[in-house]
């Protein structure tokens, strides 16, 4: 949850400078999102493979893949960073939205590009302590990222002055933290076990390979998310502002659940690798009853702080009418997203990337026909976050078919 809390934090702040900030802020975190989030697998695909290993009693194995991964991270953050910078305006451009909106989204962006190598570094090394059955490790982090990151954009925004910028600097600062943290703690891992620190390109490719079919599932959702914000921006100030609220709070939740979904990586991940098929389906059960119950229970706690929601990031009142509306969507979805979060964390942890790969785009192409409905009838920001509840309800179909057979249940080290 430490993303998402860290730019709910943002939002919060940002909301005291007006509509068009808010909408900058909205724009430039998911273009932001999309450039950083396709490398998810280096958390995701990490946390499996170091899990299989580990459950497989391969300790020193297990270390090294986290290492790869690192190194992968490495050459990715310096991609993004190098790319990001000169087509900042660009690609911010591409979202269609006002021009007070979309000045502000090429600052924030153009700054948070310096935190890119640091967040691909957090993803890399909560995979390794994730894999390793350590999450008491990664919240701590969190915790303390977070707090910072609070205390620094309120400093450089509302003490300082230093508008947007001023919170995209507080992010950075507190995203580079979290990354030696992390740094320090798996190099040290990597002393005890006497796993050596320096690159290993068969490593390093076998890495690459094993995400490639991940980046693909995270395409297919990018994509979705960037359509989301880009018809909310063409829809005006107030409906890109509600609309990065509500995805903020959406995100918020999304991750919580996704908390039971890093458990599933982790668990199967260990059940399969020690040759315990059955076991790794009984978890399976009892994380999607909780993946339920707690979607449940999320929708309800939102629905119960909706009517002072817009009241936090002081939205204006064309921002406030549209938020309230779309929450009431938001909330309705959690369920569903609870049990397709938790499906999507224990097919990772499984291996099965290839049938993800595959459901993504389905329910990728679900969406895009909701969505030119949307665009067609002209339902607007509230029609808009109805497709996106048809896009989770496609990945609800897609998930629990799978989950039903057994063809995800292979054992071993190494799958396949």
């Amino acid at each position: 949850m430490a993303e998402p809390l860290f730019l709910l934090a943002d939002a919060a702040i940002v909301g005291r400078l007006g509509t068009a900030p808010l909408g900058s802020l909205g724009v430039a975190a998911q273009a932001m999102s999309a450039l950083v989030n396709v490398s998810i697998f280096l958390a995701y695909g990490t946390t499996a493979a170091v899990a299989r290993q580990l459950g497989a009693g391969n300790r020193q194995a297990a270390i090294r893949q986290g290492i790869d991964g690192l190194w992968l991270a490495a050459g990715i953050g310096a991609a993004v960073l190098a790319i990001g910078l000169p087509l900042a305006r660009q690609i911010t451009a591409a979202f269609g939205a006002s021009p007070a909106v979309a000045d502000g989204a090429v600052t924030y962006l153009r700054i948070s590009l310096f935190g890119a190598p640091a967040m691909l570094a957090v993803l890399a090394g909560t995979g390794v302590l994730r894999g390793l059955q350590n999450t008491r490790t990664p919240l701590l982090v969190s915790v303390a990222s977070n707090v910072v990151n609070v205390a620094l954009n309120a400093t450089f925004v509302l003490g300082l002055h230093w508008g947007i910028a001023g919170s995209a600097w507080g992010t950075v600062i507190a995203q580079n933290g979290a990354a030696a943290a992390y740094l320090a703690m798996v190099f040290r891992g990597a002393r005890l076990n006497g796993v050596p620190l320096g690159v290993d390109l068969p490593g390093l490719k076998a890495a690459a390979r094993t995400g490639a079919s991940l980046v693909i599932r995270t395409l297919a959702l990018q994509a979705v998310l960037i359509v989301a914000t880009a018809m909310a921006a063409r829809d005006g100030d107030n409906a890109i502002a509600a609309h990065q609220i509500a995805f903020r709070l959406w995100s918020l939740l999304a991750f919580a659940l996704d908390a039971i979904a890093i458990a599933g990586q982790a668990i199967t991940g260990k059940y399969l690798g020690a040759g315990d098929a059955a076991g790794a389906r009984r978890a399976t059960r009892r994380m999607i009853g909780w993946g339920a119950w707690c979607g449940a229970a999320f929708g309800a706690a939102l629905l119960a702080a909706r009517p002072w929601l817009p009241s936090a990031f002081a939205a204006a009142p064309g921002v406030r009418h549209l938020l309230l509306l779309v929450l009431l969507i938001v909330a309705a979805q959690q369920p569903v997203a609870g049990v397709v979060f938790v499906l999507d964390g224990v097919l990772i942890g499984a291996g099965d990337q290839d049938y993800l790969a595959v459901a993504g785009l389905i329910a990728t192409a679900v969406f895009g026909l909701a969505a030119a409905l949307v665009v067609i009838t002209g339902a607007g920001l509230t029609g808009l976050w109805l497709a996106i509840s048809a896009w989770l309800a496609a990945r609800f179909v897609t998930l629990t078919a799978r989950a039903r057979g057994s063809r995800w249940l292979v054992t071993g080290a190494v799958r396949p």
